[in-house]
């Protein structure tokens, strides 16, 4: 599938709402599908990665239900063996996730998904996985996709996260939930804090002190719970990004997910010299919300390292847009983990931005873009990842003449809305 987006857009104006908060929509349904009764989830995201999850689920016997336009029940049961493979298809995190849940279920499955998932690591969360006792292989003993996990008994473990991951710090929460004993995990560098909110919220005990999580494990099944999502702030930050870049701009997106762990790119636009306004604050038991107000600013380009890489690892392709049209130099470091995402992204921006006239220059953990650069409409590709796709499509607003992106069909997977909530700002793609 193929958008094309026309270039020269002036004053994107507007109030709109973003899908549902991915990370935290993936969270709730696995531990919903894991408590002992029915869950309510309100405004999940609605899209091809949550789909995953979903059928994954549903192949276990957990049923989940359709309540209302903008509401799932999650009938949580005790699981069954499939009777088929759980297919994850593009979604890591529905891959990472379900095998820490799957380790001490007492059933036996088969996780696979598409070939790019099958090349990305999960020894990283196999490794711990199995230090807890859990049973899984992979063809010819390695650890890619097809995964087969036999649910074993666990027992907790002290754990130094290796790479910074909240998906594997995930994987082994779930996992530790099933285990004897207590689980500590040591997180040299905060990665987003999802699940322990929600399982704080849900009465298990875990507690957070110096980089440690301590958790003990359940004595019965997670109870049911109901949970309002906010918008997601990684899909808000295309939009943001439009207003921010587009002269005459003002966008309020309401209702979005500013947890600290994830807002990262808000904290950089800022000192890159983005009038963004957050107001609007509304403190949920579990998640902060938020309107955000973005405006049409003149940019600084600046240098990203360390903790804020990690923090804003979703966020790489459309900052790399956002650098173009910044004065002087904008330098990305420590972010070697970009090239095991949905695709290479340092490398799928370095490609495409640079079809489109952008100043890019990639190296083994990183980026050097330099601005601002008059970008020229041009044919792009998506590189079947979706964060690259939306990325693009922006850019494409910001470039002269039309730009025809090429395997548009991606953005589905976490912003199926997204060309109709720019075309009702007032961007110009078909």
């Amino acid at each position: 599938m193929e958008l094309r987006v026309s270039g020269g857009a002036r004053g994107l104006k507007g109030t709109i709402r973003v899908p549902g908060d991915k990370s935290i929509t993936h969270r709730a349904l696995l531990f919903g599908a894991m408590a002992d009764g029915t869950t309510r989830l309100s405004g999940p995201m609605r899209a091809g990665v949550i789909e995953a999850m979903e059928n994954c689920l549903g192949a276990l016997g957990v049923e989940i239900e359709r309540a209302q336009a903008n509401e799932l029940l999650v009938h949580g049961i005790r699981w069954q063996t499939p009777d088929r493979s759980l297919d994850c298809r593009n979604s890591a995190a529905t891959m990472r996730l379900l095998m820490g849940a799957l380790a001490g279920s007492g059933v036996r499955a088969t996780l696979t998904g598409s070939g790019r998932l099958s090349a990305r690591p999960m020894a990283r969360v196999a490794d711990p996985l199995r230090r807890m006792g859990a049973q899984i292989s992979g063809p010819n003993g390695h650890d890619r996709p097809p995964l087969s996990i036999v649910g074993s008994r666990l027992h907790g473990i002290e754990y130094r996260m290796p790479v910074h991951s909240a998906q594997v710090k995930t994987a082994i929460l779930a996992a530790g939930l099933q285990a004897e004993g207590r689980t500590l995990i040591h997180e040299p560098v905060p990665t987003r804090d999802h699940s322990e909110r929600l399982l704080r919220e849900l009465g298990v005990s875990l507690t957070s002190a110096n980089g440690t999580l301590s958790m003990e494990p359940l004595s019965s099944l997670l109870p049911p719970f109901e949970l309002a999502i906010p918008g997601d702030f990684s899909a808000a930050a295309f939009p943001l990004a439009a207003a921010v870049l587009t002269p005459g701009s003002e966008l309020t997106i309401q209702g979005v997910g500013i947890n600290p762990t994830r807002t990262a790119l808000l904290e950089v636009l800022r000192e890159m010299g983005a009038r963004i306004e957050v107001a609007g604050l509304a403190s949920a038991e579990v998640e902060l919300s938020g309107d955000l107000t973005a405006r049409y600013s003149d940019l600084q380009g600046i240098t990203i390292q360390g903790g804020r890489v990690v923090s804003m690892i979703d966020e790489f392709p459309i900052l790399a847009v956002i650098a173009t049209q910044a004065h002087g130099e904008t330098r990305v470091l420590e972010a070697g983990e970009l090239r095991l995402k949905e695709s290479d992204r340092l490398s799928s921006m370095t490609i495409e931005l640079r079809k489109m006239g952008a100043r890019i220059e990639q190296y083994a953990g990183g980026a050097t873009i330099e601005g601002p650069t008059r970008l020229t409409g041009a044919r792009v590709d998506s590189h079947g990842d979706h964060r690259v796709g939306l990325a693009l499509a922006v850019a494409g607003g910001l470039a002269s003449g039309e730009t025809i992106l090429s395997g548009a069909e991606v953005i589905r997977e976490s912003f199926p809305e997204f060309a109709a909530t720019l075309r009702s700002l007032g961007g110009q793609l078909e």
